[in-house]
């Protein structure tokens, strides 16, 4: 994704919507332009042309610029009249915020959208002194709800007081930031990098961690031990600020968790501390046959022809702000296995999310039945579909099947499969996942988010699955801390966990002359 400018998709990727989970719709910052740079000329006789180019190339920039500064200004930032030469090329180098200069309340914020953002949380979070009565049964002894206790008498209320340090709104009054102090200091820090990597976003400048390379010859193996080196043996620009690496990790860490657990160079292994288990080491050796495949010999003449084996699936099962991310991004995981093709498939009712340019979504046909939206031209070797549906139904209609355990693979992003608001929409689906006998990641927010899924899936599906990788800290988790606008004091860890698991396999074997299982 090599360009002169900060690539749009990326930012819209990071950038949140009030009240979501996952990344935001549609909040645009204004990109950072620079004018075409003047050549120099030497020759008298063509110095008259050189000038009336270089005019029109100016006068093209200026209308350009004029033209997306218009369009994708952020609400009461949009310019009405068209602008001349020299204001285009003003406005593109003005940068809204400074690296020096990124902290400001969020109801002070430069930013519009952040603005919005904190009315949000000021009409709807909660305080979370333990004054006050619980608005919401506790799901987690870290959830700030479960201080509050029944000796509590004041009615909840909303917060309104933002703390001078970290710059969110996150109690009712200054009176209780006052009083919990000391419980609010252990966060606090976090956030006022939460709230400073948000203005980032929104300061204008120019993003050259969003610039990702190009293919490598197979011969340079990536090093996946971590970030560092795998950035460095991929031959990224490089990052040299903490807050670059932050906004990087946030959207590479969807790609990579799947290339960190499936690649060939994983650094999960079955030796004492490498979390992968035996049932691991066999479901994921026989995917790695067909993800690199060994040199066949072909060609592009006759003699040259070889069978071309099916492409691998990658399942990406209640997809949400994954299936919207930059196609650049996910093409890095393509690059990562050479000579074998990758099709992800982006499944589940909000996967569509963020995706407003696409609707409306295809009919329904017989040839088409689940109105999959295909996306076929992303690479040569990358192909990524969307379907706007439950899993389940799909299944039970065998749109899939055959599954093939060299040939397919479930990633769950957060599912939370234990959570009470969202364990119900997983019971039916679980045991078809089970059933298919291929791998399926998982991941979670928290370590207490990924314990959980786990414990439920222990408890459904006692005896019938296998565990392929203990679970953990994810190697290539997000190093970004993202906030909850229902509650500032929620903060969280894109793919902090990483674990994996598949339906029991039995083995049939022959015992004195009769067949066993």
């Amino acid at each position: 994704m090599q360009s002169g400018y900060t690539c749009h998709s990326c930012l819209k990727s990071l950038i949140r919507t009030p009240g979501a989970k996952s990344f935001a719709r549609h909040v645009r910052t204004k990109p950072v332009y620079t004018s075409t740079s003047k050549r120099p000329y030497t020759q008298i006789n063509g110095k008259t042309r050189a000038i009336a180019t270089q005019q029109r190339r100016t006068a093209a920039t200026a209308e350009s610029l004029n033209h997306r500064l218009t369009r994708n200004a952020p609400g009461d930032l949009k310019t009405t009249a068209p602008l001349g030469v020299d204001e285009a090329i003003k406005s593109s180098e003005r940068v809204l915020l400074q690296p020096s200069n990124l902290f400001h309340s969020f109801s002070n914020s430069p930013a519009p959208a952040i603005r919005k953002r904190a009315a949000f949380m000021k009409s709807h979070a909660y305080c979370p002194h333990p004054d006050h009565i619980q608005t919401r049964i506790v799901t987690s002894p870290h959830d700030p709800e479960a201080r509050k206790t029944t000796k509590s008498i004041h009615p909840p209320a909303h917060v309104n007081f933002e703390c001078p340090d970290c710059g969110l709104p996150v109690y009712c009054s200054e009176r209780h930031w006052m009083d919990d102090y000391e419980h609010h200091a252990e966060i606090c820090d976090t956030l006022r990098q939460a709230n400073e990597d948000d203005h980032d976003l929104h300061s204008g400048r120019f993003f050259p961690e969003f610039e990702y390379p190009g293919p490598q010859i197979e011969e340079i193996l990536p090093n996946m031990t971590n970030w560092d080196t795998y950035l460095y043996t991929r031959e990224y620009n490089a990052i040299n600020e903490d807050r670059s690496m932050r906004q990087a990790t946030r959207l590479l860490t969807y790609p990579m968790t799947i290339a960190s657990v499936i690649h060939e160079l994983s650094p999960y292994n079955i030796r004492s501390g490498g979390r992968l288990t035996t049932e691991g080491l066999k479901s994921l050796s026989a995917l790695r046959y067909s993800l690199h495949p060994p040199r066949s010999g072909s060609g592009l003449g006759i003699e040259g022809l070889r069978p071309t084996p099916p492409a691998v699936r990658i399942f990406i099962l209640g997809a949400r702000a994954e299936s919207s991310l930059p196609r650049p991004v996910w093409v890095q995981l393509e690059y990562l296995f050479h000579r074998c093709p990758l099709h992800l498939i982006f499944i589940g009712p909000e996967s569509m999310t963020n995706r407003d340019d696409e609707f409306p979504l295809p009919e329904r046909t017989a040839t088409n039945p689940f109105g999959g939206i295909v996306e076929d031209r992303i690479s040569n070797y990358m192909k990524i579909t969307t379907f706007v549906e439950y899993y389940h139904t799909m299944h039970k209609a065998n749109y899939f099947q055959p599954f093939d355990p060299y040939f397919d693979c479930f990633v769950l992003f957060h599912p939370g499969l234990g959570h009470p608001a969202s364990a119900h929409e997983w019971e039916e689906t679980l045991p078809q996942l089970l059933e298919t006998k291929v791998p399926i990641i998982s991941t979670g927010y928290t370590d207490w988010d990924m314990q959980r899924d786990k414990k439920w899936v222990e408890e459904k599906m006692a005896g019938e699955v296998d565990f392929l990788m203990e679970a953990g800290e994810n190697r290539f988790r997000s190093l970004r801390w993202d906030l909850n606008d229902l509650d500032p004091g929620d903060i969280s860890c894109g793919n902090w966990g990483v674990w994996a698991f598949r339906g029991k396999r039995y083995e049939t074997t022959m015992r004195d002359g009769v067949i066993s299982v």
